[in-house]
């Protein structure tokens, strides 16, 4: 079974809401106030080589869509965003641009089961907080790899809303990088 794996930029008080500063919100732009240094940078590249496809709700789509097809760098970063199989769950969106795109217009519990039932590697999830919360209310989240910018905003979408089912996490792995903190959680899961 391929692992979901949600990836996020969050403040210490939750926020993940317009990290760059592109949707037009009035605290946005919040993550570039910040050094996440060569190892965040490190971290980014190795999550995403690391994934075989992307999940992500239509608005996040549409502005990576807008920005990634002109992008390139050495590294490969790039290459590997626009060139992997990316899956949008979206009613509205009519004709995907964005090279490999699939659109998921049905049941996103059982859209996503059957992708994290098929063949291949990791799928990630980037943004997409309104997707993000029917995947936690699913319960099909395997794994968050979360950059912590020590910045608290009081207010914007949060990673996990009110009313989310309690849950623990384990802690797989935390490291510095620049100002920030990568932290590695999975789910809790009782096993039969």
């Amino acid at each position: 079974m391929r692992k979901l794996i949600v990836s996020q930029f969050v403040t210490l008080d939750g926020v993940i809401e317009d990290p760059g500063g592109s949707e037009g919100s009035e605290r946005g732009g919040w993550a570039f106030r910040f050094d996440r240094g060569p190892e965040g940078d490190a971290f980014k590249l190795e999550e995403v080589l690391g994934a075989d496809a992307l999940l992500l709700g239509r608005r996040t789509y549409e502005g990576f869509a807008a920005a990634w097809p002109s992008r390139t760098d050495v590294a490969g970063f790039a290459d590997k965003m626009n060139s992997m199989p990316k899956y949008v769950v979206s009613s509205s969106l009519a004709e995907p641009t964005w090279a490999n795109t699939t659109v998921l217009r049905s049941d996103v519990g059982d859209e996503v089961t059957r992708l994290k039932d098929s063949a291949g590697g990791d799928i990630l999830v980037n943004g997409s907080a309104q997707l993000v919360r029917e995947l936690q209310r699913l319960d099909l989240v395997d794994e968050y790899r979360l950059m912590v910018f020590p910045t608290v905003l009081g207010a914007g979408k949060r990673l996990f809303d009110d009313g989310v089912a309690a849950q623990e996490l384990d802690v797989v792995e935390t490291r510095p990088a620049g100002e920030v903190v990568v932290l590695v959680l999975r789910p809790k899961r009782e096993t039969a």
